[in-house]
């Protein structure tokens, strides 16, 4: 498979990415080496390989959801530069 200019030109308008002409030869070669990459990886032989998502197995590490017990809420606001109703108080941000 190839890329050619007009192949980055309609990306570029998805991604609504206003490129210039030597932007547009520079990605569409870039995108041309990782294509050829892909199909020689293609070569391969991958029969009796089980897809996988992962290379190495992944599991959740869980624990025992515990009742303990937390701060109180003036011990938690007693630093704070800040409080309000007996809240964090920080800065708007939005207007």
């Amino acid at each position: 498979m190839s890329i050619t200019g007009k192949d980055v030109e309609y990306v570029a308008g998805l991604a609504r990415l206003a490129l210039k002409d030597d932007e547009v030869d520079t990605y569409t070669a870039q995108l041309q080496r990782i294509l050829s990459y892909v199909e020689k990886l293609s070569e391969l032989n991958t029969e009796g390989v089980i897809p996988t998502a992962y290379s190495v197995s992944t599991s959740t590490p869980m624990r025992e959801d515990i009742r303990a017990v937390s701060l109180e809420r003036d011990e938690a606001l007693k630093n704070a530069p800040s409080t309000a109703r007996g809240c964090f108080k920080v800065p708007r941000i939005i207007e």
